[in-house]
Parts: structure tokens; C-alpha cells; sequence
């Protein structure tokens, strides 16, 4: 996603959207459903860590060690005296923040020391390998010691159980982030898939693909042309067509893992959370964390807003402990200062929605779809998606620049990116009225086929096949 990288970055081989990953799924379906009900965990454990290996094998170990630091820290929380329950809780959010910190930030507060000391940017660089998907698993990891530490969650005894919990492969490198209660009263009340979870997964893995390689893999070919090199392309109406065609590629791109991740738990007898309901019809940017990358936003008001103080202790404090959650919640994504900054750009925006909602009273979200205020959210989403994307500081407000005070330019988006976003829009609105995509599995079989054979025309019509564009989360 940016030039002049930070870190190293070695593209996973197993793609969500690639032949080999759909012959591994169909290997796992087959020797989980074939074998003893005894031999099923350690096939998704063996699967799971097969899945990371693809990508990167030595970092199996880095995996695998978290594992056994927080399985281990859980029993000592639980079994120790109170005295020592935070020293083994602190202990085990040591070694993940540790971990995370060396391999996403090291290089980020080297640069930044450079800078401070008048040296060049890469004075202190090492060639660090970014693991795949170590912000979404640390995370988890981390929910479930506090969780234990608080009585929220049993300590679980068997180390298989919690390298699973960890490692489960339709999640691992990008979400959504589970909690363990939810995966372990699967994990240890399983059942077999009912013929409507068997089609409802089928159905979200189709819809999921459709998303990644027809929408957001050809949203993705305008965006990243523009975004490589910025002052080569002015324009206002040229920055706000690439801007808007990010905002619909990581959409696209992030949702879509996300419907083919629930797919496949579903398929496995696995119930994932919603991560994604609609966030470009929220009418405030309070509405869209209520819908956008929902299993992070939730984390980060349990883990970090709630313990902060959240919104005890009076206004300024509120948006204080508003606008340290969302700067954190920036840095999660990127060790940028551009990534601090769209993180510090939502805080802001929150807290100044939260102080206007004092005046006009309490806003009901459910189903608010005033055009109005729901273009002029999207509106403040894309001006934050311009610091998501950009490479750099330099590049974001170049490009800000030419949105307000540039020349006419061109449009990059043609007139079927539009026919698109259209369909996807009505979609959306019908979804969020009637809920038809949950309903389609239930629907008379011939509605039910025609979506199918629409899906699969699309695909063959507007799907990306040409160039391997990876979904934009794994970088996380």
C-alpha cells in the first residue's frame, strides 16, 4: 500500500480469492467431515498453522510461542493469589505488545528518532518481515487474558483448544477479531452445519468473492494507478474519483474477506460475528463505527475506551478518552504518522458529534437514512480515506489540495464503475430495509438460483483475473 515501506512485506500465497486456497478448503471439508470426531481439532489446528505457513514458515514459531505465553498466563491469572494476577496479566500484555511493537513499530520510532536528531529517514532501519495478520491475532489473544483476569472467561485447560482459538484459519490474518467466549461455545458444543448454514455459507462465500474480484479488484486498478504517484495526476475532480474509488475498494475488498471468512466457519460449524452492516449509509460518523469493521470497534470500546474511563467522569474527559482510543486505533492499523492522524481525524470527529448531539438529543440509528446527512458522512469518510491510502504525509495533503483548491482534471472512474456502485447502493438499501441477502437461502429456490447465476455472471464479466491484487487487511 505504500511506497518507501516501513517494514518488508512478502505476499501471502494463499489468497482468499485464488485456486489453491479453494483446493485447501475443499482438503480440510473433506478430511474434517471424513475423519473421527476425535481427529477434528487437530485437523483445523494442523490446517490452521499449514494456512499461516504458506505465507511465511518461520513465523509459525512467533504463533505458536503467543500461544503458549497467554494459555499459560490464563492459568496463572486464574489460579494465583489477587497479588499476583496482575503480574501475570501484565506479563502476558508484555510479550504481545512486545512482539507487536518490534515487528510493526520498530522501524516507525526509528525514523521518527532520525528525523528528531537531523539524520536521514532510514538511519536505523532493519529489514523486518512484517508477520501476516499479527494485529488481528494479538488482539485476540489479548481480549481473552483480560477477559480471564476479570472473570469474564474460564481459563482453558487444554493447550490444543486455545492454539486453535488463536490460529483458526478463516480469521487468522484479518478477522474478524472473535471473542473466546463465543468461539470455545462452538468449539466445545459443536454441531454439524444445518442444510440452511450449509447454503447461507455457500452463499456468503460466493457473495464475498463477488465483492473482492468484481467490485473492489476494479475499483482497486483506478485507485492504485492515481495513489503511486499523486502529482502526476491534478486535478480536483481527479483526486475525489480516485479518493472515492478507494473508499469503494476497501469496502469491498475488507467485507468481502469478511463474507467468505463467515462462510467458511460457517461451512466448519463455526459462528463468526457481522463485521460489516452497510457503513456508507450511516448518517454520522458515530453510525459508521456502529457498522464498519464492527468485531474492531468493539474491542477497542471494551478494551481500551471502557478502561480509559469511557464517558464517566464528564465531557472533557469523554473526548479526551474518545479522541486516545481512535489515535491508538489508527496506529492498529499502520506505523504512520498518516495512520495517526486519520486515527485523530475520527476521534475528532466523534467528539464533535458527541457534542452535537447534546443539542439535538438522542439519536436512534437504526434505519436513519436521510440522503443528506448520509452523503455528507461518506463525504467526511472519504477526506479520512485520503490519509488511509496515500503513501505519505506529503502525498495526503497534496492531495487534499487539488480536492479544494485544484483545476478541473479528469474523471477516472468510467461510466460502468458508476453502473456498480449504483447496483450495489440498491443493494444496500434493500438489505438494510428487508434484510433480502440474509433471506435469500430461505427464498423460493428459483430467487434463490437466478441470485446465484447473477453472482456467477458478474464474476464472469467484471471479475479481475490479470493481476493478483491482495486484500488490503492482510498488510495488518
Amino acid at each position: 500500500m505504500r511506497s518507501g515501506p516501513l517494514w518488508v512485506r512478502a505476499e501471502i500465497d494463499m489468497l482468499f480469492n485464488t485456486v489453491e486456497f479453494f483446493g485447501f478448503f475443499v482438503v480440510v471439508l473433506t478430511a474434517f467431515y471424513s475423519a473421527p470426531k476425535s481427529w477434528r481439532k487437530p485437523i483445523l489446528l494442523v490446517s490452521s498453522y499449514y494456512f499461516y505457513m504458506s505465507w511465511n514458515p518461520v513465523f509459525i514459531l512467533l504463533l505458536i510461542t503467543l500461544s503458549i505465553i497467554d494459555f499459560v498466563a490464563a492459568l496463572l491469572i486464574e489460579a494465583a493469589h489477587p497479588q499476583r494476577k496482575k503480574l501475570a496479566l501484565l506479563m502476558s500484555l508484555a510479550a504481545n505488545l512486545s512482539f507487536l511493537g518490534f515487528f510493526k513499530y520498530y522501524n516507525f520510532l526509528a525514523s521518527t528518532i532520525a528525523a528528531l536528531m537531523g539524520k536521514p529517514q532510514n538511519s536505523f532501519f532493519l529489514a523486518i518481515v512484517l508477520p501476516v495478520g499479527i494485529s488481528f491475532h494479538t488482539f485476540q489473544s489479548m481480549s481473552y487474558v483480560v477477559d480471564v483476569y476479570h472473570g469474564r472467561q474460564k481459563a482453558i485447560r487444554h493447550p490444543l483448544d486455545y492454539a486453535l482459538f488463536i490460529a483458526f484459519w478463516p480469521q487468522l490474518v484479518a478477522g474478524p477479531i472473535v471473542r473466546a467466549r463465543d468461539f470455545f461455545r462452538d468449539l466445545f458444543n459443536w454441531k454439524a452445519p444445518t442444510a440452511d448454514e450449509i447454503q447461507s455459507g455457500a452463499f456468503l462465500v460466493l457473495l464475498g468473492l463477488t465483492k473482492k474480484m468484481a467490485f473492489a479488484d476494479q475499483f482497486a486498478k483506478v485507485a492504485d494507478s492515481y495513489f503511486k504517484n499523486v502529482t502526476a495526476n491534478p486535478g480536483a475532480l481527479t483526486a475525489w474519483s480516485a479518493t472515492i474509488a478507494f473508499a469503494m475498494q476497501i469496502y469491498f475488498d475488507f467485507s468481502g474477506y469478511t463474507d467468505i471468512a463467515i462462510g467458511c466457519a460457517r461451512l466448519l460449524g463455526f459462528h463468526f460475528p457481522v463485521n460489516f452492516a452497510r457503513p456508507y449509509l450511516a448518517s454520522s460518523i458515530q453510525e459508521f463505527w456502529h457498522r464498519w469493521h464492527i468485531s474492531l470497534s468493539l474491542w477497542l470500546r471494551d478494551y481500551l475506551y471502557i478502561p480509559l474511563g469511557g464517558n464517566r467522569g464528564g465531557e472533557l474527559k469523554t473526548y479526551r478518552n474518545l479522541m486516545l482510543t481512535m489515535l491508538l486505533g489508527g496506529l492498529w492499523h499502520g506505523a504512520s504518522w498518516n495512520f495517526v492522524i486519520w486515527g485523530g481525524y475520527h476521534g475528532l470527529l466523534l467528539a464533535i458529534g458527541k457534542l452535537f448531539d447534546k443539542f439535538r438529543g438522542k439519536i436512534h440509528w437504526k434505519l436513519r437514512l436521510d440522503p443528506l446527512t448520509v452523503a455528507v458522512t461518506f463525504v467526511l469518510v472519504c477526506l479520512g480515506w485520503v490519509f488511509f491510502r496515500a503513501a505519505n504525509l506529503h502525498d495526503s495533503l497534496f492531495v487534499l489540495g487539488q480536492m479544494f483548491a485544484g483545476s478541473k482534471g479528469v474523471l477516472l472512474l468510467k461510466r460502468w464503475h458508476f453502473w456498480l456502485m449504483a447496483a450495489s447502493l440498491i443493494l444496500a438499501t434493500l438489505e438494510e430495509r428487508w434484510e433480502v441477502l440474509e433471506r435469500l437461502p430461505k427464498a423460493p429456490r428459483w430467487v434463490f438460483v437466478c441470485t446465484i447465476v447473477a453472482f456467477l455472471f458478474c464474476l464472469e464479466i467484471f471479475a479481475v483475473i490479470d493481476e493478483k491484487i491482495p486484500f488490503i487487511y492482510f498488510q495488518f
